[in-house]
């Protein structure tokens, strides 16, 4: 039975197109929908029907609120429910599996010597971007492949022409040396254009205008030169070799299709770049469960595309979806240019798309072979931690904490949490040492497990235990294990801290010795030594690893703000505010020392006084 006041809220919807979010009990977000007329799709979800899948039965029963956004155009409602899709994550819409930020390879086109990189973000700020990739080895791997064919810039010194002696990659011929000014800046920007070329699948151009420099420099006697041209044609070929033509139309296509089992789906996109197939990656989905295959693609083109660096002209699909049309001239707005969704009927196109969903079949096959691997090994890592540390139950949630200090100074805490014996990352928490002054690791940790359980009980013991919570809410579950890196001292503090807020009836707590992998547990006057190559101790050690790691990541982060907050201050005229302009518009000391004088100028309150005194600083 709907309460009464969302039954309010679903008389007063409006018949107007917009983007609709419910919300569970605790005010979170659980799906995001649009719709051409509020008021009749909203309603619909809450009349009678035997027709409602099971899921949207469950999705029913959990909503107590409701919110609308009321937009001009089905069009504007479809961007903005792509936006709130990505911003919230709602459980109940189909969505990435991975929220991460997908990796780019980018090419600072906008500068006068173009860096190429790594990236997670496409911005618009006039650089180039491909990908996206689905690792960021893959990405590495690409440039790796492409510097030894293009020499580019890696580095982030300010470029002259006039610095006395290059570096070792230019000795290497993996860079052209413009710092020392081996070649001018139109000669390296011309080697840029080239790795555009051959990213853009557009590889007979760069082999003709390599081919042509080749024979002028052999024409001019300069036969290492065209060595090194003839040197780059080989390498091309070899790599273009492997590159399969799937088009005499030279087609700009992607070719999407999918597989699905069980709730989740493996979407296959390959990448078609002037006729030839450069490339293809996978992407996992979730919440696809009793949703129709059309809407899994179009929620998957809609989450996709918002983010995409490069929008092919053509998107060959398996089947045809329900709001095509407007996903259409979604795409031609962010392309500037024609963008067709096409359902193949016959020949090398069907083909193509048929061998996409062959591999999104084998893929997903062999992810779940791999996850149900996993999952086998988990479940025995976690019985044989139920049965080393004489604990009632295997422990689901385990939380970890480490210290990280140089001599008491910047001492920092970190707590990880690992839910079935994985990393639940949204949980994490890292904590600055406010109480503790000098090198006490007993005090900080107590700190650290007094900061993290007040906040527990304050939220009440009814909720703390409430299981399946997210984001600030993650406060309020308990773990089953408190994983404390030390030994007798650190147990100790762990347990006079459960027991000053009463929980040590509610959870358990040991301590992990780093030098034998020792065990100690309350009440027993020898550790515990967990079995050589058994799963339970594979899992305590990563968890500690992992607890370790994100306390030094933590602790080197606020000594890298400290030392440059440090250098900038010497500066005459950076003041706190000039300094967090500074910060945020460059992000890193290196990136300022590189910055030339125009480019400091102008951060808003910088002028060009000060910018050159900046340079003359960090000189």
């Amino acid at each position: 039975m709907v309460e009464e006041a969302l039954q309010e809220k679903l008389e007063a919807l409006p018949a107007k197109p917009g983007v609709y979010l419910m919300r569970d009990v605790h005010g979170r977000v659980i799906y995001v929908g649009k719709a051409v007329n509020l008021r009749a799709r909203v309603r619909s979800y809450f009349h009678a029907s035997s027709q409602h899948t099971p899921k949207v039965r469950r999705l029913v029963g959990e909503v107590r609120d409701l919110e609308v956004i009321v937009t001009d155009s089905e069009l504007e409602a479809l961007i903005l429910e792509a936006n709130l899709i990505k911003r919230y994550h709602p459980r109940f819409n189909v969505r990435f599996r991975d929220d991460k930020q997908y990796p780019y390879i980018k090419v600072n086109w906008q500068d006068p010597y173009p860096r190429i990189h790594l990236t997670r973000r496409v911005e618009r700020d006039g650089a180039r971007y491909y990908g996206p990739y689905t690792s960021s080895q893959a990405v590495s791997q690409t440039l790796d492949a492409l510097r030894k064919i293009f020499p580019f810039l890696t580095c982030t010194r300010e470029i002259t022409g006039k610095d006395r002696r290059p570096c070792l990659y230019y000795h290497i011929r993996r860079c052209a040396g413009p710092c020392i000014g081996a070649v001018t800046q139109e000669e390296y920007r011309e080697i840029v254009v080239q790795v555009c070329l051959f990213l853009e699948g557009r590889t007979e151009k760069v082999l003709a205008d390599l081919q042509e420099k080749m024979e002028k420099a052999a024409e001019a006697l300069q036969f290492e030169r065209a060595a090194q041209y003839r040197d780059q044609i080989r390498a091309i070929q070899a790599v273009t070799e492997r590159q399969k033509v799937v088009s005499a139309a030279l087609a700009d296509q992607d070719v999407i299709a999918f597989a699905r089992d069980d709730g989740q789906a493996c979407v296959h996109v390959f990448f078609v770049r002037n006729g030839k197939l450069l490339g293809r990656e996978y992407f996992l989905l979730e919440g696809t469960e009793g949703e129709p295959d059309e809407e899994i693609m179009s929620a998957f083109l809609k989450q996709f595309y918002s983010g995409a660096a490069h929008i092919p002209r053509e998107i060959l699909l398996p089947e045809q979806v329900d709001e095509a049309t407007v996903i259409e001239e979604w795409l031609r707005d962010r392309r500037g240019r024609k963008v067709s969704l096409r359902v193949p009927r016959r020949g090398k196109a069907k083909d193509l798309v048929r061998m996409a969903q062959e591999n999104a079949l084998e893929t997903l096959k062999m992810l779940r072979a791999e996850w149900a691997a996993l999952n086998g090994r988990t479940t025995e890592a976690l019985s044989e931690l139920q049965a080393a540390l004489g604990l009632p139950d295997p422990p689901s949630r385990i939380e970890a904490y480490d210290i990280s200090n140089i001599q008491g100074t910047m001492a920092t805490g970190s707590m990880v949490v690992f839910v079935q014996g994985k990393p639940r990352k949204s949980a994490y928490r890292q904590f600055r040492i406010r109480t503790v002054e000098g090198a006490d690791d007993y005090a900080m940790m107590r700190e650290v497990l007094q900061r993290r359980f007040r906040r527990a009980v304050e939220a009440g013991e009814q909720e703390a235990l409430q299981p399946g919570s997210r984001g600030e809410e993650e406060w309020q579950v308990l773990p089953d294990l408190v994983l404390v890196d030390g030994g007798k001292g650190q147990l100790g503090v762990a347990l006079q801290v459960l027991e000053e807020f009463g929980l040590q009836e509610r959870v358990h707590a040991v301590a992990l010795a780093k030098e034998r992998e020792e065990l100690f547990l309350p009440g027993r006057p020898e550790p515990v030594r967990l079995p050589e190559g058994s799963q339970a101790l594979f899992l305590v050690q990563r968890v500690r690893d992992e607890a370790h790691r994100f306390a030094l990541t933590y602790h080197r982060t606020l000594r890298t703000r400290r030392t440059l907050t440090s250098l900038l201050d010497e500066v005459p005229g950076i003041g706190p505010e000039r300094r967090k302009r500074l910060l945020r518009q460059f992000g890193s000391l290196e990136a300022i020392r590189a910055a030339s004088e125009e480019e400091l100028a102008a951060v808003p309150g910088i002028s060009r006084e000060l910018a050159r005194r900046i340079k003359e600083h960090f000189a």
